[in-house]
């Protein structure tokens, strides 16, 4: 932290994979990080042999527990989590918008009940799977994708800067939904009649 470093990675795919990073590995790698004053990008994700065994959501939330084991979170800003399915991972293939929403509901909805609704309403959930300027639209169209961890795409500066282009035109448009249903009478949002 005192060189400015503000986020690190721990759990990518590529660790768990190759050099056997255990989700204790993952936790103790993330409460160092926490204690430095760094926040940890926990990572977590299924194998395609998992995913068709229609085990992934299931799979998923264990790591996540494990990989969260006696970590307490008060401020939600200080951790964030991302979804990366390995099988989308660097393979062309990426997840459905509908798969990615259905794996990051689930984890919000574990880290709910583990810290609670709040903390979880605001922490940050990432989709890590292949996302690129094709899909970054959709993607991120979804309740529970809060951004995305990106990889292959950031190499190319074009598609690195498209992406972003396209996330800050959905924030900036949730923003502005955001002020025009502000009332500062009761200095609340209003959420609108469906």
């Amino acid at each position: 932290a005192e060189i400015g470093c503000k986020y690190c990675i721990v759990g990518h795919s590529e660790r768990r994979t190759i050099l056997g990073e255990t989700n204790e590995d993952v936790n103790l790698k993330a409460k160092a990080l926490m204690a430095g004053h760094i926040i940890p990008i926990v990572c977590v994700g299924e194998s395609l042999a998992i995913r068709d065994d229609g085990k992934h959501v299931e799979f998923v939330l264990a790591q996540l527990r494990a990989s969260l084991a006696g970590i307490d979170v008060t401020d939600p800003e200080t951790l964030v989590i991302a979804y990366e399915p390995i099988w989308a991972i660097g393979t062309g293939r990426t997840a459905t918008p509908e798969q990615a929403e259905e794996m990051c509901k689930a984890i919000r909805d574990e880290l709910a009940a583990m810290y609670s609704e709040e903390i979880a309403d605001k922490m940050y959930v990432l989709y890590g799977g292949s996302m690129n300027s094709g899909n970054a639209d959709l993607l991120l169209s979804e309740e529970n994708i809060d951004g995305g961890l990106i990889g292959g795409a950031s190499l190319d500066a074009k598609k690195f800067i498209d992406i972003i282009d396209i996330a800050v035109k959905k924030y900036e448009a949730a923003a502005a939904q955001v002020i025009e249903n502000y009332d500062p009478v009761l200095d609340e949002v209003i959420e609108p009649e469906a």
